[in-house]
């Protein structure tokens, strides 16, 4: 939403209406081609609705930049500002098989300037009374496409409290004997701010406890914004137990850094407020530390950093140094970090004794392909890793999908998830 708010800045958001307004009209010109067959009463039933649609986003968009009020509703942040870009995602989709139509129509006109027969022309435009034309064609390819899109967009509204429970097994040469067999569980982004079912995320709290876990790991975004978003949702998460208990750290979005405070001091405030929801939920927040998790005679360091991103946008508070220091004397680690890309930039590079990185963050986008032989989302334009399990060495890094969401109220391929590991 933080970055949402910057894109609709002042001197962005007349510029990013005319383009839409653009792309409207492109579409509406693919629109016309393909209803022209149409009586007139229900063209201009079709074409009023499409400009009352695109007129309508306008205005919300607008209301959006200029109402506080919308920002800060719930609904409008999870489903009416979603829907819009959505329908602006649908029209772009459609548009890439417009734009195919026109640069073919524009490579025979060009080649018909220097070749008179007619069959250049004909063929451009294939229109005879036995076969649809190209343009028509690919005209209703493209709103097929942008149509096919825009239901998925809806469906994945009801996938959102899809708790989907990944078990996986994962060996170590350093591993205490003690731990052999232990089953963690491994959560990450709530963003209680999203939540408007209670009765759902209950169901996947349950779905946890059903786990009987040895330990709980949170990956930090606990909220959006702001430590009151989970006041609603203590009761369901303070029911989180494990016999060597629940640990947490904070993701980027716990320290309020992409909203307006009216001070310094009311944004720490809020801060100090969050770490006190997670001590009143029984959840021990590592903040750049470490503690030991003892079973018998054996134990293992557990390593928790603030948020580190090695993406520039993304702030720095993590001090591995501190939460490393007086770890050297365990012989298997785990580090809890919220963003992945801390992996790369600075576990693997310094730390090699780290076994194994728990992370969240990039909610495998909420949408993308999934399946035992492939896996694939636009995130990973973005993050080398982001979802599942990865392996360099003697280290690894397991990346949670998320508990909660963000921004789209919905789930298209990439399930919540909630990820019990076993060690051997």
């Amino acid at each position: 939403m933080f970055f949402i708010c910057k894109m609709l800045s002042s001197e962005n958001l007349w510029f990013i209406i005319g383009i839409m307004l653009i792309l409207d009209f492109y579409v509406f010109l693919a629109l016309r081609t393909v209803t022209t067959a149409n009586f007139i009463r229900a063209r201009v039933f079709i074409y009023s609705l499409f400009w009352i649609i695109s007129i309508a986003i306008i205005i919300l968009l607008i209301s959006f930049h200029y109402n506080p009020s919308f920002r800060t509703s719930k609904f409008f942040r999870n489903y009416v500002f979603a829907l819009m870009v959505g329908i602006l995602f649908t029209k772009i989709i459609a548009i890439i098989f417009f734009l195919i139509d026109d640069i073919r129509r524009v490579l025979f006109w060009i080649i018909s300037k220097f070749n008179t027969k007619t069959t250049l022309t004909n063929a451009a435009n294939n229109t005879t009374s036995n076969y649809i034309s190209r343009s028509v064609f690919l005209s209703w390819l493209g709103l097929g496409a942008g149509a096919t899109f825009f239901s998925t967009f809806l469906y994945g509204f009801t996938n959102k409290y899809n708790y989907q429970l990944k078990k996986i097994k994962l060996s170590f040469n350093h591993l205490p004997t003690a731990f052999k067999g232990f089953k963690i569980i491994h959560i990450s982004d709530i963003h209680s701010g999203s939540f408007q079912n209670k009765k759902a995320v209950e169901k996947g709290v349950k779905k946890i406890l059903e786990q009987q876990p040895d330990i709980i790991l949170f990956t930090g975004d606990l909220v959006n914004d702001k430590h009151d978003e989970m006041l609603e949702y203590i009761d369901v998460f303070n029911q989180l137990k494990a016999p060597h208990g629940v640990f947490s750290i904070l993701g980027n979005h716990d320290y309020g850094d992409y909203i307006y405070w009216k001070s310094e001091e009311a944004k720490k405030e809020n801060l100090e407020k969050l770490k006190q929801i997670h001590a009143q939920m029984g959840w021990r927040l590592l903040m750049n530390e470490h503690v030991a998790i003892k079973k018998d005679n054996d134990a293992f360091a557990l390593l928790g950093i603030e948020n580190w991103g090695a993406k520039a946008h993304f702030p720095k508070y993590g001090k591995m140094k501190d939460a490393y220091k007086g770890t050297e004397k365990y012989t298997f680690k785990i580090l809890m970090s919220h963003d992945p890309s801390h992996w790369d930039a600075e576990v693997r590079k310094k730390y090699t004794d780290i076994d194994l990185m728990l992370a969240g963050h990039t909610h495998g986008m909420q949408f993308g392909i999934e399946n035992p032989y492939f896996k694939w989302s636009p995130i990973q334009w973005m993050y080398k890793q982001w979802a599942g399990l990865y392996e360099e060495g003697n280290q690894k890094l397991y990346i949670n999908r998320g508990f909660g969401f963000l921004g789209y109220p919905g789930r298209v391929g990439i399930l919540p998830e909630i990820t019990l590991i076993e060690l051997s």
